[in-house]
């Protein structure tokens, strides 16, 4: 039965798609060629996103973690990858949601870029979709899909739920990102730069570096993992929360975010998540240090306050990140080679008590500066 129906879904290729009114192109001539496929077959409704048309059905998840992928912007290169990296905590934490027994009632997003096999529409709102592995995009419900997928592998019995589906077909980058924005920035908020990476090219926003520089603040400030986290103060903060103000860390960094000429651009760190890594990676390397020393968490830490941040960032912005792109290597790793404090002579704020600002954050960079300074070669050791 399967095998006939399959036979079905590929001739029917050239069927009536009801959003266009006129017959889907054919496949190639290999089609024949191709291997016959499954297909699930259900009633759909067409709705549209401006112009772009929808179709939403129901679909078992073991079929819908069968035809979908992900694919993530700035590291695949092909038309409609706007997706961040997956996070392992996150699809965790939807492992444990579905195994306790809740489920999602939101829809899941696809794009289907198989160009081999192809939705059919019959004249009765029935579409045929080829159970064909990684034929669709993920556009919204990576994290849950990925869930899923991991709770199905302990209970197989998952896979025969039934998710709520919204497939479009064929769409473009800028249409992909599109749906990405507005279904983000209405449910959990993603940062604004992010439309600068979906498609910069187009985009002239000359708000862009202040957005930016606040993305990565909360990015940073937010997640437990972070050397920063819960040291920024943000405006409305509750009085105690945070140390570092947000106008500190935007006027720090902001105009090296100024596309195509500010630093993190200079040195091809184009992404939000690019960019938030090497300036995680950094405060890890300091957080690391301190923390050995017993100096991080309390008021002897430097780094909390506006002086000793903006020196670590002078640092960072005219020495480090020039260091790190000539080796090819943000790593922690590679920054600790370069920074090597020495736990015996580490500033305190104690020590800076009195001093006016400009004189504080000297002090904080040429402390940080110290090793590259001393891994020089002697000037008889130089070619001319």
């Amino acid at each position: 039965m399967a095998g006939t129906e399959s036979k079905k879904a590929v001739e029917k290729i050239t069927s009536v798609d009801p959003a266009k009114k006129k017959p889907v192109p054919k496949a190639a001539s290999k089609t024949a060629k191709l291997n016959v496929l499954p297909t699930f077959s259900t009633a759909f409704l067409m709705t549209k996103f401006g112009d772009i048309p929808t179709y939403t059905f129901s679909m078992k998840v073991r079929d819908v973690v069968t035809i979908s992928y992900v694919a993530v912007r700035g590291k695949d290169d092909e038309v409609g990858a706007v997706q961040r990296p997956l996070s392992i905590r996150r699809i965790n934490d939807i492992k444990s949601y579905i195994m306790d027994g809740n489920t999602f009632f939101n829809s899941f997003i696809l794009n289907w870029t198989d160009e081999n096999y192809s939705p059919a529409f019959a004249a009765s709102a029935v579409i045929k979709i080829p159970l064909q592995t990684a034929a669709a995009q993920v556009i919204d419900g990576q994290h849950r899909l990925a869930g899923l997928e991991q709770a199905m592998e302990a209970d197989p019995a998952i896979g025969d739920r039934d998710i709520l589906v919204t497939l479009c077909v064929g769409l473009t980058t800028k249409q992909a990102a599109r749906i990405f924005l507005n279904i983000n920035t209405e449910q959990r908020p993603v940062p604004k730069s992010l439309i600068f990476d979906l498609f910069g090219e187009v985009i002239d926003d000359e708000n862009h570096a202040t957005n930016r520089a606040t993305d990565l603040a909360r990015e940073l400030n937010d997640d437990p993992t972070s050397p920063l986290y819960k040291l920024l103060k943000f405006p409305g903060s509750p009085r105690g929360q945070g140390y570092i103000e947000l106008s500190t860390f935007v006027a720090s960094i902001k105009d090296h975010l100024k596309p195509p000429t500010g630093t993190f651009y200079t040195y091809k760190l184009k992404t939000l998540d690019t960019q938030r890594q090497a300036v995680w990676n950094f405060f890890r390397c300091i957080r690391d240090y301190y923390s050995n020393a017993k100096i991080w968490d309390g008021n002897k830490n430097p780094f909390i306050k506006a002086a000793g941040f903006n020196g670590a960032m002078d640092f960072f912005f005219d020495s480090l990140i020039k260091r790190c792109a000539e080796k090819g290597s943000f790593s922690i790793k590679t920054m600790k080679d370069f920074i090597s404090l020495d736990t015996e002579g580490l500033i305190t704020w104690d020590q800076l008590q009195g001093q006016d600002g400009k004189t504080a954050r000297k002090k904080i960079r040429d402390l940080l500066e110290s090793n590259l300074l001393n891994s020089l070669p002697d000037q008889e050791h130089y070619e001319f």
